[in-house]
């Protein structure tokens, strides 16, 4: 008796089985169907003001229309006639330079003030964050009418100030001249975007194992070779979204430049935006709005942006390995 006793309290317990749902059962058709609610309302939403509007973007891409009456199917005639326009391609050229030099700009800028004031300024980092970060904060339209009134050559604070300092002969109508328009909306862009792009490395720096600095001192390395060789390789993601974010950025700006100078002198400031605007608007064509045609540069905007997701994801992808 006390054998089996002592047999039975020594047999192992049965361990419950699982309860599995197939994938037919009530309880997981009810599930999913739970699931498909919570989605339906934002779903809805996607289609019906992201989806649905690129959708007939597209297909207004492929007509002619003035905003009244039925829109007339010319096919691509819209894309070809983006090719044989001289302003549309000038505007495609400033949009890839301003694109370009800003992104190289605060991509390198903010790389290097996030590591001074991470390392070289660390009793001051706050306040340098701080300052560097206000302009992000700022509407971008506010900052360009502040800006525009800065370059103004008659009460312009930066011609008075090159005349405070007897270097009265640089003085100059920034925006009004083709020479000088685009760099100093490029110094806007960047002076916007600067303190943005310092706190995404400066967030980048703090995931950094600083053993790894330690055993480089070690070894005999300097500064500019732990920046090179340890920095840098490790803030590859980050400097991929850095990039994408200043080509998307890049390619879709509309604010600064429609509110400095509507993409003049003489279309010195052109971009695809402004360009955009103008023919939707019929600024450009007598009065006459010409979605159809705005629509097409609505679609480029939107297939240049892609593609920036696209490098991005790639250069992401690239830095995992």
């Amino acid at each position: 008796m006390a054998t089996a006793l002592s047999r039975s309290e020594t047999r192992p317990q049965a361990v419950p089985r699982r309860t599995s749902y197939r994938f037919g059962s009530p309880l997981r058709r009810s599930q999913r169907a739970a699931g498909y609610l919570f989605v339906l309302p934002t779903f809805a939403l996607f289609l019906a003001f992201v989806l649905w509007p690129i959708l007939y973007t597209a297909y207004l891409s492929l007509t002619s229309w003035g905003g009244f009456g039925a829109p007339r199917f010319v096919n691509f005639d819209n894309y070809s006639r983006m090719l044989s326009d001289p302003v549309a391609r000038r505007a495609m050229v400033i949009t890839l330079v301003l694109t370009g030099v800003t992104t190289a700009l605060l991509t390198f800028l903010g790389l290097v003030t996030a590591v001074l004031v991470n390392a070289v300024w660390p009793k001051v980092g706050v306040l340098v964050r701080t300052i560097l970060f206000i302009p992000g904060i700022v509407s971008f339209v506010v900052s360009a009418v502040l800006w525009k009134l800065i370059y103004d050559p008659n009460i312009g604070t930066l011609n008075r100030l090159l005349g405070a300092v007897g270097l009265d002969s640089l003085q100059h109508p920034w925006l009004a001249d083709q020479k000088t328009v685009l760099p100093a909306i490029i110094v806007v862009t960047v002076w916007g975007g600067i303190g943005f792009t310092m706190l995404i490395f400066y967030a980048g720096l703090q995931g950094i194992d600083p053993s790894l600095y330690e055993a480089a001192a070690v070894d005999g390395a300097n500064t500019v070779q732990q920046f090179r060789h340890i920095t840098v390789p490790s803030l590859r993601v980050v400097t991929g979204l850095v990039v994408s974010l200043g080509l998307l950025n890049g390619f879709k700006a509309f604010d600064v430049i429609f509110v400095m100078t509507g993409g003049g002198p003489n279309h010195a400031s052109e971009v695809l935006g402004t360009y955009l605007y103008s023919l939707a608007f019929g600024s450009t064509s007598g009065s006459i709005p010409q979605l159809g045609y705005a629509s097409a540069f609505s679609v480029v905007t939107m297939v240049l942006c892609t593609l920036a997701v696209i490098a991005q994801l790639w250069l992401t992808r690239r830095a995992d390995r």
